[in-house]
């Protein structure tokens, strides 16, 4: 690069700097006058009333349920659990899509959890039906002796 070229780069740039710093560095005007005769503004009416709330998602519900067993727990009891698990969806009706694995990862950030099941809803509705059905309670009451701990997450599919 020539001198003269490099020269005029680096006046560039010091225009530029300086013109930052001034732009940074300048007042703010204010955007209106304050008018001495100016009335106080009205409190806001809506202060003390509650917002709707966001309209629902229009997406599916996905129900997240993470196991992890007592230790001792033997493979005929927990294949057991599997398998009434799976079977929820011929008993709820509102239950429109199940999977389930056990964890793969070579990450080993499952902290000890070892089953995933992943149940899909058309909506919310369908899965506040899902929750108090006594097919899912009476599969939560063969769960629960042998539950160490269960993390769930329920999403709208985006």
């Amino acid at each position: 690069m020539c001198p003269a070229a490099f020269s005029s780069r680096r006046s560039a740039i010091t225009l530029w700097g300086g013109l930052l710093i001034a732009l940074c560095l300048a007042p703010v005007a204010p955007s209106a006058q304050a008018d001495d005769d100016a009335t106080p503004a009205e409190p806001d009416q809506n202060q003390d009333q509650v917002t709707e709330p966001a309209p629902a998602p229009e997406g599916l519900y996905r129900h997240v349920v993470l196991f992890q067993f007592k230790d001792g727990t033997d493979d005929e009891t927990i294949a057991s659990i599997e398998q009434a698990f799976a079977a929820l969806p011929a008993e709820i009706d509102t239950i429109i899509d199940f999977e389930w694995g056990t964890n793969v990862s070579p990450e080993g950030l499952d902290d000890g959890l070892t089953h995933c099941f992943l149940v899909t809803f058309a909506d919310a509705a369908g899965l506040e039906a899902y929750l108090p059905h006594p097919a899912h309670k009476r599969f939560v009451d063969l769960l629960r002796p042998h539950l160490e701990r269960a993390v769930v997450v329920d999403y709208v599919s985006r």
